[in-house]
């Protein structure tokens, strides 16, 4: 409603000061009086669009409340050794003729391998593994 008693309020100016331009005497005249409306239509016309075009304001706006986004944290991963199994060494021993841990067993190997160890009955290879002695 405010926007119509606007645009007529401003009509009226406009036409209030462009139709005292014409003097009593162009009155008389109906091409004046034509030209006089056409110029009053166009006026009122630029100055109601101008009114028109201008943008809306309807005041603030209403306010909401929007809940937040709960943030979740990854835990830390653990990081604890992993157990390294070893196989136990427990020599097979097959039997070749001579029953190990007795002196002729620890006689053969000491003379076979120069690396042979008597407390646990093995020597090192080529490869620089220890390996068990079996006498044979």
């Amino acid at each position: 409603m405010k926007k119509f008693i606007k645009a007529a309020v401003l009509s009226v100016a406009a036409a209030a000061m462009v139709l005292p331009t014409f003097g009593t005497a162009q009155a008389g005249d109906d091409d004046d009086l034509l030209a006089a409306g056409a110029v009053g239509l166009v006026t009122g016309a630029l100055i109601g669009t101008a009114i028109g075009s201008q943008p809306r304001y309807y005041g603030e706006p209403e306010r909401v409340y929007i809940d937040p986004e709960p943030e979740y944290y990854e835990p830390r991963p653990v990081y604890r050794p992993r157990p390294v199994y070893r196989p136990v060494y427990r020599p097979v021993v097959e039997s070749y003729g001579l029953e190990p841990w007795t002196p002729e067993w620890y006689r053969y190997c000491s003379q076979r391998y120069r690396s042979f160890d008597p407390d646990s009955g093995t020597f090192v290879g080529y490869d620089g593994r220890s390996h068990f002695c079996t006498a044979g």
